[in-house]
């Protein structure tokens, strides 16, 4: 199995310089050629005045280059608060942190923390808002947690009869549809609804599904409005303008996240505490790879991050994220089983939080049985092809099929 992993990353390195000039401009798209919902204002910006608003955003909450609380505020818009999700109203946490309620120093709005013990706005919050603008970058991965906001957010608003406009965004990994669909008994913050990890749709698709499937508890329906992307559709790899999240600061590493996440249930490291966070992956104990890292705490990015101060080895991803991944259309379980098949310690691989990642207890114990990445693929099938024909009926974009 050791001869196979190096063989695998051997032939990739072999191929990736051609690989790279022939996808520079392959399906790409960048955001010259976009217009995302909140730069569309002449679709939007009528139905706010008057208005008292409240915005659910971070710092990919932008109009162009400005923030859109600021942009906004400067066309007479009255906004009244912010709703604060991981990483901060102003992208300023890493991931993980207690984000605090406090006062936007920009505008001087009150922001209210939506990451932590509080997960949902209440009545009080709500009382005097007429609209709450969602607008966040997503990746498209399950277990990023902007979703299970976005979730929240509907279910406050509908319980509070507030009106909800999402002002959507492309996502980067939207062409695809891969992973074990959630069993909804592993439901959690990390993973809320039965969608595959990449369930390739954006936050104004993912919204319509929410509504649609009568996924808000006690059949509550949001009034829901989006503005949709100008020019956008599934075939299409949107590069992202800014960083969604602290340690994602990379196109390789966002088309890295929907599988490297599933490590974060293990013992391994995915590159906090350096500057390549989810492009690179070792451990101290692992004797494969020919990489070699140590992780320190970065503040504001990553504090006490795995194997802090210890050297790692492992394996440098980022070029592999550029031609396999980007052009396979899929999750690669098969690092996941050859990493855990060449680790010393197998029974101190796997951490509870994998299950809650993969959203289910099958994958785990797939691996641990020595399933072939086939095998495990084929398991997912029907699944997935009954989660296709669901998203298709809340799709507001031209499909990848």
């Amino acid at each position: 199995m050791r001869k196979s992993i190096i063989l695998f990353f051997a032939i990739i390195i072999s191929i990736q310089l051609p690989l790279l000039s022939q996808i520079a401009t392959h399906k790409d798209i960048y955001p010259k050629d976009i217009k995302v919902g909140a730069e569309r204002m002449e679709l939007y910006l009528a139905k706010l005045k008057g208005k008292k608003i409240a915005i659910c955003g971070n710092q990919t909450t932008t109009v162009g280059k400005t923030h859109l609380a600021d942009t906004l505020i400067s066309r007479g818009v009255k906004v009244i608060k912010a709703f604060s999700p991981e990483h901060g109203f102003r992208g300023e946490a890493e991931a993980g942190a207690h984000i605090k309620s406090n006062i936007d120093q920009k505008t001087g709005i009150n922001i209210i923390s939506l990451y932590g013990q509080k997960k949902k706005p209440n009545a009080e919050d709500l009382k005097d808002v007429d609209i709450v603008i969602f607008d966040i970058q997503d990746v498209g991965a399950r277990f990023y947690t902007y979703i299970s906001t976005l979730h929240y957010i509907m279910e406050a608003c509908a319980k509070n009869n507030v009106d909800l406009l999402v002002l959507d965004r492309p996502n980067p990994n939207g062409y695809f549809v891969d992973g074990p669909v959630l069993d909804m008994k592993f439901s959690s913050f990390v993973g809320m609804h039965p969608v595959p990890i990449a369930h390739g749709m954006t936050i104004g698709e993912y919204a319509k599904m929410i509504n649609g499937e009568n996924w808000l508890p006690n059949n509550l329906q949001c009034k829901l409005h989006i503005v949709p992307v100008f020019n956008y559709n599934h075939t299409l790899k949107y590069q992202l303008p800014i960083a969604p999240s602290p340690n994602l600061a990379s196109m390789e590493a966002i088309y890295l996240y929907p599988t490297l996440c599933l490590f974060e249930g293990t013992v391994m490291s995915m590159g906090r505490g350096t500057d390549k966070a989810f492009e690179i992956i070792g451990h101290p104990d692992l004797n494969i790879g020919d990489y070699y890292f140590t992780p320190k705490s970065i503040p504001g990015k990553s504090a006490k991050p795995p194997h802090e101060g210890k050297k790692c080895r492992g394996y440098d991803l980022k070029n592999i994220a550029s031609t396999l991944l980007k052009n396979n259309n899929e999750i690669n379980v098969f690092w996941i089983i050859d990493i855990y098949n060449n680790f010393p310690n197998k029974n101190a691989f796997f951490t509870n939080f994998f299950t809650k990642l993969a959203g289910n207890e099958t994958l785990r114990k797939q691996i641990e049985n020595g399933l072939s990445e086939k095998e495990i693929k084929e398991s997912w099938k029907k699944e997935i092809d009954d989660f296709k024909k669901i998203r298709k009926k809340y799709l507001l974009y031209t499909d990848f099929e």
